[in-house]
């Protein structure tokens, strides 16, 4: 079968992958539910993950000899048990060592273990490993089900693996599976991020031939590469079409229309539908409040910014780091620091100490107060307070970094994010070309770039545009034209700031000549 060959996986077994030893104390009893050891943080370090409370005394098991000293050996069921658990747990690093162990003692993993590995570490952005895992599975004659498709399709357009997410869909046919309602949602909202608008339209052709129809949550996304592609008035048919067929107005739908009326400088009307929404007695979400903030920062009215951040958090949304970095930058740039630290304080005063952390941060990286310029410093403060470092954190730190165009620093937080073993991903390197782009380093922008398409990474809209913004601050705008074909050739919808920066250069170019 073609995906169990070739670039899709590696050959390497989990035993050789990982490099650990598969022999070490194993201690449980057989109580119902399994609980960690008070204080322990890996199965190697505390040399027992998993064991039972229980009044009578605690058995061991060494796992070299397969049993104790009363003879009982730790069963097959047991193990995925175990192993299930650690995945949902998150502790990912330990569920890898017992897998390890179970191929040392002759195990297998069931299906349904196999599955939670492989979407588990695939959601933490370690792909490498999952598709391991999976060709793993298949060797082992488990049969994926569609579900375990979907979750790794979902990972790897995540990062931009868009080849492989093609072969994934031909597996799934191979394999004589039928692609579902959420496989067609998946490849929809890819398409329409990346801004893929002719391969939009081709899978929601392919999904009513099938006999889906478009639910609220593809009427949103349709909207949205309207949007993005500036048809305005196919949008707005669009919501008309939807109250024709009588379709009630959920969040989703709620949620693209006034993003759509925000991001062309319909503020009054956008916030017209925010009261509608109300009025029908739907919460809007942190989606909602982010897109009104966000487009009013963009038009300048960091006021009536403040007061939905102050009115979002009144509703008991604690907003995301990304909102937050969109409003102070834009206070920062109006040199409003008391405002800053006004909002800054209250959201301590709510009580949000730990996640409080990180905005201390960004306050302090767009402040430039000097004291979390150095990335380790950041990192180590965070740490202290508790903070569970993910991929989306890393994310909206090198972001702060990025639009200060602090490339080194940049660089240093997706080094660390690899240190910890998370994937860098296509938003990662987005983030990275806009920090050399910002900091008027076109060459290393393309140097991204490049590094990015040998990688097997397919860049989408954002990276296209980006890349023009580059050439454009460094007043190469005879690159500019050429980036923009590229970005049509390979399939992405030019969205209306990359043809804004075309028609720009363009003009500068016949000035010059």
């Amino acid at each position: 079968m073609e995906v169990q060959h070739s670039m899709l996986f590696g050959s390497n077994s989990l035993a050789n992958l990982h490099k650990i030893s598969f022999f070490f104390p194993f201690s449980f009893d057989f109580n119902d539910k399994f609980v960690k050891p008070f204080g322990s943080n890996s199965l190697g370090a505390c040399r027992s993950k998993l064991v039972k409370k229980s009044d009578s005394k605690v058995v061991c098991y060494s796992l070299t000899s397969h049993a104790t000293n009363n003879g009982k050996e730790i069963s097959f069921d047991l193990y995925n048990e175990m192993l299930c658990e650690l995945c949902e747990e998150g502790e990912l690093d330990d569920a890898m060592a017992l897998l390890s162990q179970m191929e040392a003692l002759g195990f297998r993993p069931n299906s349904i273990s196999y599955s939670c590995l492989i979407t588990s570490l695939g959601n933490v952005g370690r792909t490498l490993e999952s598709d391991a895992i999976f060709q793993e599975m298949l060797i082992s004659g488990c049969r994926p089900k569609i579900k375990l498709f979907n979750a790794m399709l979902k990972n790897c357009l995540k990062k931009g693996l868009l080849e492989f997410s093609d072969k994934l869909l031909v597996a799934i046919g191979d394999l004589g599976l039928e692609r579902n309602r959420k496989t067609f949602e998946i490849l929809i909202d890819y398409y329409v991020s990346a801004g893929r608008l002719n391969d939009t339209w081709l899978v929601l052709a392919e999904m009513k031939r099938k006999g889906y129809d478009p639910n609220s949550y593809v009427y949103s996304k349709i909207i949205e590469i309207y949007r993005d592609n500036g048809m305005w008035k196919k949008a707005m048919g669009v919501v008309a079409e939807i109250r024709a067929m009588g379709m009630v107005l959920d969040r989703r739908i709620y949620n693209s229309i006034i993003d759509t009326f925000a991001k062309y400088g319909e503020l009054g009307v956008a916030m017209e539908v925010l009261e509608k929404m109300q009025e029908d007695h739907i919460k809007p979400d942190v989606k909602t409040w982010n897109s009104l903030i966000r487009w009013h920062c963009k038009c300048g009215d960091t006021g009536g910014a403040v007061t939905l951040f102050d009115k979002m958090q009144e509703q008991g949304i604690y907003p995301d780091p990304k909102i937050f970095m969109t409003i102070i930058s834009r206070l920062g740039e109006q040199g409003k620091w008391d405002v800053i630290r006004k909002i800054f304080e209250n959201i301590k005063g709510k009580g949000h100490q730990r996640s409080g952390a990180i905005y201390a941060v960004l306050v302090d990286i767009y402040g430039q107060y000097g004291k979390f310029q150095n990335v380790e410093d950041c990192m180590l403060a965070l740490k202290l307070e508790g903070v569970q470092l993910s991929p989306s954190m890393f994310c909206v730190l090198a972001n702060a970094y990025a639009q200060q165009g602090y490339c080194e620093q940049t660089v240093k937080v997706l080094q660390l994010m690899e240190a910890e073993g998370m994937e860098i991903n296509l938003i990662m390197l987005n983030v990275l070309i806009n920090a050399f782009a910002t900091a008027g380093r076109h060459m290393e922008a393309l140097s991204i770039y490049h590094h990015m398409k040998e990688s097997g990474i397919s860049p989408d809209v954002v990276t296209y545009s980006t890349l023009m913004k580059a050439y454009t601050w460094a007043k190469k705008f005879d690159q500019v034209p050429k980036i923009y074909s590229e970005m049509e050739a390979s399939g992405c919808s030019p969205d209306r700031k990359a043809r804004e920066m075309l028609k720009s250069a363009l003009i500068l170019l016949e000035r010059k000549y």
